[in-house]
């Protein structure tokens, strides 16, 4: 019966509180290697930039104010409380991508340092800790902080993958084991299901992580991305090709790039731990490889055939001398329009998933 925000600022009040009870219960500041430090700064993660304003504002507003005398909350015939109060309460971080990348590289830092209650004079802004620090998707990967123990996540992610890697920004350090706690909201079909079958769920989610990783050097890995690694080390590599028109002298230096293939990407095949000691399977890959290269550097030159007296072969849409004469990348509005032989020449620009763009028309 209650609203998802009363929900949020309850468990957020309660961490805090209970976190600082421990801490001081451990002799505070004075404990350099007080057990409770990694709790002392909660991590609030949103599965959207909206949701994210509307928890800064809980935090800001109410729970500031509500921390502050939180141990005075006893039930019947107590005469301590689980909670202590909590007069410090710092800025509230932000790790979106809305913020400044060097105020981001700031807040990690400060979520690095170790939490104290009192500054000694003379304490730059740099060294002081965190109290609380709030992060959309952004966190999922590369924020690697040992110290951090306590997060809660606000609404069940969009995947399973998504959930795995964002939690595990906690707990990161063997001897500071971290303590997620999922907010779910009630009004929301998915976070209902994810409820009704929580314990189930957390023992078995590695089999609901959606299949988004890459097999080295499968077919569908080659289709994506041999094109785009084999253009890229044709420019960085060949002095004659490195420029924009350098494309139209695939002719002259295709020996060379035969050659410069078999060593770098032939190499690499040799390298994948899942071959060691099967020369079958080996030679297999190696097969299918070279018989993409092959096709590959054959459709360049006939892409440059195509073209008439004067024209030239560039690599992408901004260097082209006009229309419709360079490789193509991936989802480009024109490979419909292309020669087959351009059209497998396409490149991803993103790491995401990507879908095909949707165009728009304005009718007034």
């Amino acid at each position: 019966g209650r609203s998802a925000k009363v929900v949020t600022r309850r468990v957020w009040v309660a961490l805090m509180g209970a976190a600082m009870s421990a801490y001081l219960d451990a002799d505070g500041d004075q404990n350099a290697r007080n057990p409770a430090d990694p709790y002392m700064s909660l991590v609030g993660y949103f599965n959207s930039l909206r949701e994210l304003g509307g928890g800064r504002r809980i935090l800001e507003e109410e729970v500031k104010s509500t921390i502050r005398n939180i141990g005075s909350r006893r039930r019947i015939g107590e005469k301590r409380g689980l909670f202590r109060n909590r007069w410090r309460f710092t800025d509230v971080l932000e790790l979106t991508s809305r913020v400044a990348t060097n105020h981001v590289a700031e807040a990690r830092r400060k979520l690095g340092n170790t939490f104290r209650l009192r500054y000694e004079q003379g304490t730059s802004n740099k060294d002081q800790s965190v109290d609380c620090a709030i992060a959309t998707n952004m966190i999922s990967v590369g924020l690697d902080i040992r110290r951090l123990g306590l997060m809660t996540v606000i609404g069940q992610p969009k995947t399973a993958a998504e959930y795995i890697q964002a939690t595990s920004r906690v707990g990161r350090d063997t001897d500071k084991p971290g303590l997620v706690v999922t907010v779910l909201n009630m009004y929301r079909p998915r976070d209902r299901s994810h409820y009704e079958r929580f314990k189930h769920f957390h023992e078995t989610f590695y089999r609901a992580v959606e299949v988004t990783s890459v097999t080295p050097f499968s077919a569908r890995a080659m289709d994506r991305g041999l094109a785009g690694a084999l253009v890229g080390l044709t420019r960085h590599a060949i002095a004659s090709m490195t420029p924009p028109k350098g494309a139209t002298r695939i002719r002259e230096a295709r020996a060379e790039l035969e050659t410069l293939l078999g060593e770098a990407f032939e190499e690499r095949v040799k390298q994948q731990p899942d071959i060691q000691g099967d020369p079958t399977e080996c030679e297999e890959r190696l097969r299918s490889l070279r018989n993409r290269e092959d096709d590959l550097l054959d459709s360049w030159v006939e892409s440059r055939e195509e073209l008439g007296i004067g024209e030239a072969l560039v690599y992408q849409r901004y260097e082209r001398p006009r229309a419709g004469k360079d490789l193509h990348p991936l989802l480009c509005d024109l490979l419909e329009v292309v020669s087959p032989q351009r059209r497998k020449f396409r490149a991803g620009r993103s790491l995401r998933d990507v879908e095909p763009e949707v165009r728009l028309g304005l009718i007034e």
